[in-house]
């Protein structure tokens, strides 16, 4: 008999258990397979539903998104971990303010300060017959945001009213507001205006500050969607204009010197315009991907349901690029393309 034979045998026997055991610790259960880490690619729309005036914000390894309301939520919401995926989530302000009259609820944007939100809107004034601005609060990005205000937080009822309320953070902490008085409902100007907000972005501080109007060809009667932008010391102001409902609605934006301007806009202008698919694209909101990577994300109408109800105006997201101290926004793009890192 072979002496080395038992040997081998017991090697054999050690190695097969060995393997049998690979990838898991004695006494323990099988470990779970890892979670996936997101799409490679996406193809927008990203949301094919009604989901106007759209703001994305991430909180911890969740994007929350808001838009306009519709027949259902005063402000409905959606919830992703990747830009690309998106599920529904419930009304984040299901009552309105004692100064609110129902069915116009626009624009919401939210405010993070670190331990609690602040949700600025647009809503019908049911005495002033006018849209005007209000914040509401809530301890979950979530909701539900409360506002009981008995008046509006702005209401300039003698140059239209005020939509389109952004809220923006400064490198020292400090929060400011910017809106666009709705002249173009009264045949004047519209202007993109900023003002300093106290710690909370509760108040109001000093005067408002007219950022710049209307006056480009490409803009036509109007400019609004403000949101504040701030890289490497720089500031830049995207906004949107000309008429929502068809394809001359585009996206454009100022270099700035600060919060309070003073503002230029860009000769390039606009960077964003109809195109592969999305009729009138606008209302952008910047938010950062998983690796930093700066993405939009706006709303469009499919160019066979301009103005219509359903599907709508349709959420689309596409990369924001730098050339320098230019930003380039590449889209909109119909075709698969890489996603944004995932959180």
């Amino acid at each position: 008999m072979n002496r080395t034979a038992p040997v081998l045998l017991a090697l054999v026997l050690i190695l097969a258990l060995a393997l049998a055991g690979c990838g898991q610790n004695a006494g323990s259960e099988p470990s779970e397979p890892a979670s996936p880490a997101g799409p490679e690619t996406f193809k927008n729309p990203v949301y094919d539903a009604n989901f106007p005036d759209p703001f994305v914000l991430r909180a911890g390894e969740t994007y929350h998104a808001y838009s306009t309301n519709d027949a259902e939520a005063n402000v409905p919401t959606l919830r992703s971990r990747d830009l690309v995926d998106w599920e529904e989530g419930k009304d984040a302000m299901p009552r309105l303010a004692p100064w609110v009259a129902p069915g116009q609820t626009w624009a919401p944007e939210v405010l993070d300060l670190g331990g609690g939100y602040v949700l600025y809107y647009t809503a019908a004034s049911a005495a002033e017959g006018r849209q005007c601005l209000g914040h509401a609060v809530s301890d979950s990005p979530e909701g539900p945001f409360v506002d009981r205000d008995e008046r509006p937080l702005v209401c300039q009822v003698r140059e239209g009213g005020s939509i389109d309320a952004s809220p923006f953070v400064d490198g020292d902490g400090t929060p400011y507001l910017l809106w666009k008085n709705d002249g173009n409902a009264v045949g004047r100007d519209t202007y993109i205006y900023s003002q300093k907000m106290s710690a909370d972005g509760l108040d109001l501080l000093g005067e408002p500050v007219r950022l710049f109007k209307q006056g480009a060809a490409w803009e036509g009667e109007l400019v609004e969607a403000p949101v504040m932008w701030r890289r490497g010391g720089e500031y830049y102001l995207f906004y949107s204009a000309n008429a929502y409902y068809n394809k001359s609605y585009a996206v454009g934006y100022a270099k700035c010197e600060g919060p309070l301007g003073p503002c230029e806009k860009a000769p390039e202008n606009p960077i964003l315009r109809t195109g592969d698919g999305a009729v009138g694209p606008g209302h952008v909101a910047v938010v950062e991907d998983g690796a930093g990577g700066s993405w939009v994300a706006y709303h469009a109408w499919p160019p066979d349901a301009v103005g219509s109800v359903y599907p709508g105006r349709v959420l689309w997201i596409d990369r924001l690029t730098w050339k320098g101290d230019k930003p380039t926004i590449e889209g909109p793009t119909e075709g698969r393309q890489r996603a944004p890192a995932p959180l």
